[in-house]
């Protein structure tokens, strides 16, 4: 005869372990991997870009690279165990930029076109999108 030496956790509390972070982790990936599609794109055409932002080419092609170099390290944190204190950094963060770039925007700091003001509102909206949905994710583990 065996005897049991622990109990097996119910199904319910598996499955919130196991899938009640899927929605933070998704957000984080796909903001990840839009940042990082953003980045690449910027910095390949950051002389045409720059033409129509009002930025230089320079200063499009450092934005376009610190977006690869956060995508990535964003969807290295999506992977790991604790998401959650790192999902609030991320919200937090995301929450930051778009009140500094709409600082930025308002205090005229940036040289920008039309166009540039246009690129960096879309910026900024995609942004709050993800922090949306990443705040969700965080709150659906506490």
């Amino acid at each position: 005869m065996t005897a049991i030496t622990h109990r097996q956790p119910a199904i319910g509390s598996l499955r919130r372990r196991r899938f009640g972070d899927s929605l933070l982790r998704t957000s984080m990936r796909a903001d990840a991997t839009v940042c990082a599609g953003v980045g690449l794109l910027i910095s390949f055409a950051a002389d045409p870009l720059s033409r129509l932002s009002g930025l230089s080419a320079t200063s499009e092609w450092i934005a376009g690279a610190a977006l690869v170099g956060y995508g990535v390290v964003l969807y290295a944190l999506a992977s790991v165990p604790g998401v959650r204190a790192v999902g609030l950094g991320v919200v937090a963060l995301n929450v930051a930029f778009v009140v500094a770039a709409l600082g930025a925007l308002a205090a005229g700091l940036l040289p920008l076109t039309p166009a540039g003001v246009a690129m960096v509102l879309a910026i900024v909206a995609a942004t709050l999108g993800f922090a949306y949905l990443q705040y969700l994710g965080v709150r659906r583990l506490a």
